[in-house]
C-alpha cells in the first residue's frame, strides 16, 4: 500500500513523524547554538512548529536530550551501514579510502552539524548515564566491513583493532572539527599500518 502524501509533501512519501522532525530541528539547534541554546522554544522556532510543540511531545530537557542523541544514532547506523555495504575493502590503500569517504561525510554539510551535536551530547553524557547507553558503539556494514578486512589479513584480535582504528578516526574528526585543515593520506595510511601490525601506534 503506497504511502499518501501529507501536507506539502510528494505523493506518495510518507512524512517522518512529529517526534522525528524535532529531533532532527534539535540536532541543528545543538549544533548550531550549543548546550545552552538548545532550549524547546528553539526547537520549535527551528523545525517551523508553533510554540509549545517541541514540549507537549518532548515535556522535559531530558526527554528532548535523549529524542536527540536517538536520532543521532539512527542517522549514523545508517550512514555507516550504508558506506559499509558499498564498500569492497580489498587492499590497505582501499581501508584509506573508506576512512576518507567517512571523514567527509562526517567534517562537511549535515554531517558536520551532526558531528558538531555529537560530541556535544558526549560530553553531556559524562554525567548522564542513559545518554552513554545510548551511544556505545553498535553493530554496522562498516564496522562489520573493517573488521572481516583486518581478520583476513591475519591481525591478531581484529575486533580490538577495530575499535582502536575506528577511536583513532573520531579523534581526527573532532581534531578537524575543531581545528580545521585537511587530513593527508599519510595519516591515514599511518593509521591503517598501525592497525595492520595490530598496534596501537598512530593514535
Amino acid at each position: 500500500m503506497r504511502a499518501s502524501a501529507g501536507a506539502g509533501g510528494a505523493p506518495g512519501v510518507a512524512r517522518p513523524d512529529r517526534r522525528t522532525v524535532l529531533a532532527d530541528a534539535a540536532i541543528g539547534v545543538l549544533a548550531d547554538a550549543g548546550v545552552r541554546g538548545l532550549t524547546h522554544r528553539a526547537v520549535d522556532a527551528a523545525a517551523g512548529l508553533p510554540v509549545g510543540t517541541t514540549s507537549a511531545y518532548l515535556r522535559t530537557r531530558q526527554a528532548l536530550l535523549t529524542a536527540l542523541v536517538r536520532r543521532l544514532v539512527e542517522l549514523d547506523q545508517g550512514e555507516l551501514q550504508a558506506l559499509g555495504e558499498r564498500m569492497a575493502i580489498r587492499s590497505a590503500d582501499e581501508l584509506v579510502q573508506g576512512i576518507r569517504e567517512l571523514m567527509r561525510h562526517r567534517l562537511t554539510g549535515e554531517g558536520r552539524r551532526r558531528s558538531l551535536a555529537r560530541y556535544a551530547c558526549a560530553v553531556e553524557s559524562v554525567r548522564d548515564p542513559e545518554l552513554r547507553e545510548i551511544l556505545v558503539p553498535r553493530e554496522n556494514a562498516g564496522r562489520a566491513v573493517v573488521r572481516t578486512f583486518l581478520a583476513e589479513q591475519g591481525v591478531a584480535d581484529p575486533d580490538g583493532r577495530t575499535a582502536t582504528l575506528l577511536a583513532c578516526i573520531d579523534g581526527l574528526v573532532f581534531d578537524r572539527l575543531v581545528g580545521g585543515g585537511e587530513t593527508g593520506a599519510d595519516e591515514l595510511q599511518g593509521l591503517v599500518a598501525a592497525a595492520l601490525r595490530g598496534a596501537a601506534a598512530g593514535c
